[in-house]
């Protein structure tokens, strides 16, 4: 198998539009769960001729060649596991993720940044133990001086997610499409049966 699924699966918002593939791991769980681990129609329709998925469901809409007709599929999972990252990444997105999206300092949502608790200019490192979420006006009223001297107060202390513990966080968050498909793979607002 050539690349790595992981960082190969495709984000490509136009290909996404319509009839994406929710793409599993040999263990029939989700590559990634935020983002969502999705591969436009044509991904999965070339994955399958390649040998390195099978199809577990199919959309009722079909594509067709001059020789034959194919059901896109709407779930596939990989022949071969791919063994998930154990570290996290230091980026934005993960920082965020870990925070659930809010501001550490008053709990808002949206107009993120980033702040570094222990500040840069008072020897402040960039790390997962002093940076935190923050919304721009915490970050403003924050600015250079110390949590203490601005009068705000953390809601979490900083630390450094599991990898784990981050795709548990992405299932909070599912995305605005969800093919019935998928549910039974992804947990999210499943109705069980009794």
């Amino acid at each position: 198998m050539q690349g790595d699924f992981r960082t190969e699966f495709v984000r490509d918002p136009v290909g996404l539009r319509q009839h994406p593939a929710l793409v599993l791991n040999a263990d029939y769980r989700p590559l990634s769960y935020y983002p969502l681990s999705l591969w436009p129609w044509q991904e999965a329709v070339k994955a399958v001729f390649l040998d390195r998925v099978d199809i577990v469901a199919e959309y009722d809409a079909e594509v067709h060649s001059p020789s034959m007709v194919i059901r896109i599929p709407s779930v596939v999972v990989l022949r071969d596991f791919v063994r998930p990252q154990k570290r996290v990444a230091f980026t934005r997105f993960n920082l965020f993720l870990r925070d659930g999206f809010r501001c550490q300092y008053c709990g808002s949502k949206g107009d993120l940044t980033f702040d570094h608790v222990i500040p840069r200019a008072r020897g402040g490192v960039t790390s997962w133990e002093n940076v935190v979420a923050a919304c721009s006006p915490c970050n403003l009223r924050k600015g250079s001086r110390s949590l203490r001297q601005s009068g705000l107060h953390l809601t979490r202390a900083p630390r450094r997610p599991g990898a784990e513990e981050l795709r548990d966080r992405g299932r909070r968050f599912p995305p605005h499409h969800l093919h019935d498909s998928w549910i039974d793979f992804l947990y999210w607002d499943a109705e069980l049966e009794a």
